[in-house]
């Protein structure tokens, strides 16, 4: 009988010590290895750059989605499941720390964009700009993304602000009106400097750098949001981005990190 009571104790204390181990661990935070970057179109060709170092680095993945600064923002706070943003100015990150999606500490600025306006043909585009002499010209929506709103800062500096709808094709992101100039549908037209080196070969091109006098400084902003901050590789992420590897590419890319 005693050795029953021994048996029945000892099954009683390893049950026990077996619901502890259970809840202990259901206490535990999971590890997250993998994170939801929202990137703006005109930095993604650098982030697709950057991934497998990351990658490789850390052991953490990451499943990238890109569009326009404004689009991207729309889809934040209305729920999506990012963890971190990468846009590409200020004022959507500081809407965004203002409005509770993310803390004021967890946002930094990754990069700045410089403005070219690109030309098919051997001309300077810049001139061709002043003269009117161009079919149509692809800018990105000054709305939606950033590089719109400074291609038409730059425009009304040089008293062109009313140009005829017909002589503009508008993109969502600076992505799509380098999409235009690429393929053919604008003549001239302003991107990124970092999207000179993705040029098509086939054709001749000139560029004008912008002078940055014309429009504000498309420093670009990114932000942990809070969806992101319990999140490992989004933490991780947020810390390769601000790192020398990453700088030194970014900057080979075309852009400032200054």
């Amino acid at each position: 009988m005693l050795r029953f009571c021994v048996h029945i104790l000892s099954l009683r204390l390893w049950l026990l010590g077996l619901a502890g181990l259970v809840l202990n661990g259901c206490n535990e935070p999971e590890t997250v290895h993998a994170a939801q970057i929202a990137v703006a179109a005109n930095f993604k060709p650098v982030l697709d750059q950057l991934e497998p170092q990351f990658e490789t680095l850390t052991g953490h993945t990451l499943t990238i989605t890109s569009g326009s600064t404004g689009k991207l923002y729309g889809q934040i706070i209305n729920g999506a499941p990012f963890d971190v943003f990468l846009a590409a100015d200020e004022a959507r990150p500081d809407r965004l720390v203002a409005d509770g999606y993310a803390e004021a500490g967890d946002r930094f600025t990754y990069a700045t964009g410089r403005l070219v306006l690109l030309g098919l043909g051997p001309d300077d585009p810049g001139k061709r700009l002043q003269d009117l002499d161009f079919s149509r010209l692809a800018m990105a929506n000054p709305e939606l993304a950033p590089y719109g709103l400074a291609a038409r800062q730059v425009l009304t500096a040089l008293g062109l602000g009313d140009l005829p709808a017909g002589k503009v094709a508008l993109g969502e992101s600076v992505g799509q009106a380098f999409a235009f100039l690429a393929t053919g549908n604008a003549d001239i037209g302003f991107i990124a400097n970092a999207q000179l080196s993705m040029l098509p070969e086939d054709r001749e091109w000139s560029s004008w750098p912008v002078p940055a006098a014309l429009h504000d400084p498309i420093r670009q902003d990114g932000v942990l949001l809070s969806r992101g901050r319990d999140n490992a590789a989004a933490r991780a992420f947020v810390d390769f981005i601000k790192g020398e590897q990453a700088r030194a590419l970014i900057a080979a890319s075309g852009f400032s990190v200054e």
